[in-house]
């Protein structure tokens, strides 16, 4: 299938999208302000330059946008029709990345928060409510929050 925009149309497009000062990674930023938390943004030194760094809870937080992360089962986690191969190529590498940032993260003992796009457009009061319990308490594991979240909105990939 043809692109609909012209190649000018579509470098535009392509260029204004952002991977910091999103939307949803905002909206999370104000919510963990909200609950007192204070955080580092996209710190350099560590793997993967995650979006929030809250060092003294020992943990970082992206905010994956579900396009470009691959949420499964997401209505947006599409390929476009458009160059196909490409795309599936490029998600690959997204997701083959994430997995070994957060590996690494995990090694050297960060606890690694992941909160979807769409958890935060359609769950904010979920979100704030599952980042206060973990950040709050760090002996409540991950596995619980999640057993009484009522939506996949986030996980931890791993504690220390």
């Amino acid at each position: 299938m043809p692109d609909v925009l012209t190649p000018e149309q579509r470098h535009r497009v392509m260029s204004s999208i952002r991977s910091k000062d999103t939307t949803p990674e905002l909206a999370v930023r104000r919510i963990l302000h909200a609950l007192g938390f204070r955080f580092r943004l996209h710190d350099r030194r560590i793997p993967g330059k995650p979006d929030l760094v809250l060092k003294r809870h020992g943990t970082v937080v992206f905010v994956h946008g579900c396009f470009w992360h691959r949420h499964s089962g997401c209505r947006h986690a599409t390929v476009p029709a458009t160059n196909p191969e490409f795309w599936s190529e490029k998600f690959r590498r997204n997701v083959l990345r994430d997995q070994c940032n957060q590996a690494e993260l995990r090694r050297l003992g960060w606890r690694v928060v992941v909160i979807w796009e769409c958890a935060v457009r359609k769950h904010p009061d979920t979100v704030a409510w599952q980042l206060l319990r973990i950040l709050r308490d760090p002996e409540i594991g991950w596995e619980d929050v999640l057993e009484t979240a009522e939506s996949e909105a986030f996980y931890e990939s791993g504690t220390p």
